[in-house]
C-alpha cells in the first residue's frame, strides 16, 4: 500500500529477499510469525521498561533533591522511546542480524544507565537547560513525525521524508545527540562519558546499519539521493 500523499510508503509494497539477517515477507500476516520472535520482543519490551523505571528513580531523586531540570529532559527524551517502542506497529523486514541486535542494545540501554551528580556542572544550569531543550524538541517533532512506524530495530515501517526529515536522515539521533550533550555537561562524570559516548557511537553505526535494511526500498533510495546527510549536517 503505498500513500505518496504524506511521503510515506508502506512496508508492505514489494516482495524483498531474505537475506544477511533480514526477516520477510511484508504481505505475510503478523499473527503468523514465529512464537520465539514474539517472546524476544515482549522481553525486550519488558527490560527496557524496567531499566527506565530505575531511570526515573535516579533522576527524579536527583530533581527533589537538587531541583535541576536538565536530568528531567533527559528522561522526558527516553520516555518517548518507551512509549514508541511499546506501541510500535509491525514490519515486514527486519534486520535480526548480531550487528543490528549489539548495535539496537548499546544505542537504547546507555541512556538509561547515566547517574546524576553532585558537584557542579561544566556549564550554568540555564546553559544545559536550554541545550537539553533543544535536543528533547528535535526528538519530539522527530518522533511525532514517525508516530508508529518508530522502532527500535532496523526495519521498513515506512518512509519519512516530511518535517526535520527533510534536514537529516535520521533527526531523532541528531536529537539525542544534543541532548546527551546538555546532560554531560551537567553532569560531567566519567561514567556517564563513557556510557553517552558508547551510546553515540553505536547511534551512528546504527544509522549505517538502518540504511542497509531501508534501502531495499527504492522510495528510501530515492530519499537518500535527495537528502544527504545522515544525522549531522556538514559532518555525517
Amino acid at each position: 500500500m503505498r500513500r505518496w500523499a504524506v511521503a510515506k510508503m508502506s512496508a508492505g509494497a514489494g516482495t524483498l529477499g531474505v537475506g544477511n539477517g533480514l526477516i520477510q515477507p511484508a504481505s505475510e500476516p503478523r499473527d503468523t510469525a514465529r512464537p520465539s520472535l514474539d517472546l524476544a520482543d515482549m522481553t525486550a519490551r519488558m527490560i527496557i521498561v524496567a531499566l527506565f523505571t530505575f531511570m526515573v528513580v535516579r533522576l527524579g531523586a536527583d530533581f527533589l533533591q537538587t531541583g535541576r531540570f536538565t536530568g528531567l529532559l533527559l528522561l522526558a527524551s527516553e520516555a518517548l522511546v518507551v512509549v514508541l517502542t511499546v506501541f510500535r506497529r509491525g514490519t515486514g523486514v527486519v534486520d535480526r542480524s548480531l550487528r543490528a541486535r549489539v548495535l539496537t542494545t548499546l544505542s537504547v540501554i546507555g541512556p538509561l544507565l547515566v547517574a546524576p551528580t553532585a558537584g557542579l556542572g561544566l556549564m550554568a544550569e540555564a546553559v544545559t537547560v536550554t541545550i537539553s531543550g533543544c535536543g528533547l524538541f528535535v526528538v519530539i517533532v522527530g518522533k511525532v513525525s514517525l508516530g508508529r512506524s518508530f522502532g527500535l530495530m532496523p526495519a521498513n515501517r515506512g518512509v519519512v521524508s516530511t518535517g526535520l526529515y527533510r534536514l537529516v536522515r535520521h533527526p531523532i539521533y541528531m536529537g539525542y545527540l544534543i541532548t546527551h550533550i546538555g546532560f554531560l555537561a551537567a553532569n560531567p562524570a566519567l561514567w556517564n562519558v563513557l556510557t553517552l559516548v558508547a551510546t553515540d557511537i553505536a547511534l551512528m553505526a546504527r544509522a549505517v546499519c538502518e540504511e542497509r535494511t531501508l534501502a531495499l526500498d527504492p522510495a528510501y533510495r530515492a530519499y537518500q539521493q535527495k537528502i544527504r546527510w545522515r544525522v549531522l549536517p556538514g559532518v555525517f
